[in-house]
């Protein structure tokens, strides 16, 4: 008898920690950005990213990896929002000409990510200086 006490345990033991990899895997998504966008105050180029968990966990923090390359960078969003979404994306707002990445939702979560203020004066002065250029280069 404890020899099937043992087996039983065992099995719900496993079958328990299948559905928790499970339910953490489920929120990993693959998007391929075919741009180049800035998040964190770094810019990165178009490819295939994975965005997961960076512990593994509900951390809040999430990381971004370029698939191609390894790399990674940290995400520390300012909104978690739990639900269903039927729709898992990722979102840019555009400054100037640099697109910076401001939304990422997975199946069950929501995750606003701020943009920097300074961020925010970089784009716009380049953006700035490029038209300006043009336009000076277009007058000679």
């Amino acid at each position: 008898m404890k020899k099937y006490a043992k087996i039983i345990a065992t099995f719900g033991f496993l079958i328990g920690c299948g559905v928790a990899a499970n339910a953490e895997m489920q929120d990993d998504m693959i998007v391929n950005l075919r741009f180049e966008f800035v998040v964190s105050g770094v810019a990165l180029p178009a490819g295939i990213y994975t965005v997961s968990h960076s512990l593994g966990n509900d951390s809040g923090i999430l990381k971004l990896t370029n698939r191609a390359e390894g790399t990674s960078v940290f995400i520390l969003p300012n909104v978690n929002v739990s639900g269903s979404f039927d729709n898992p994306h990722v979102s840019f707002q555009r400054i100037g000409e640099a697109r910076f990445l401001s939304e990422i939702r997975t199946a069950s979560e929501a995750y606003q990510i701020p943009i920097s203020h300074r961020s925010i004066m970089q784009a716009t002065a380049k953006s700035h200086d490029s038209v300006s250029a043009s336009v000076g280069s277009g007058s000679e």
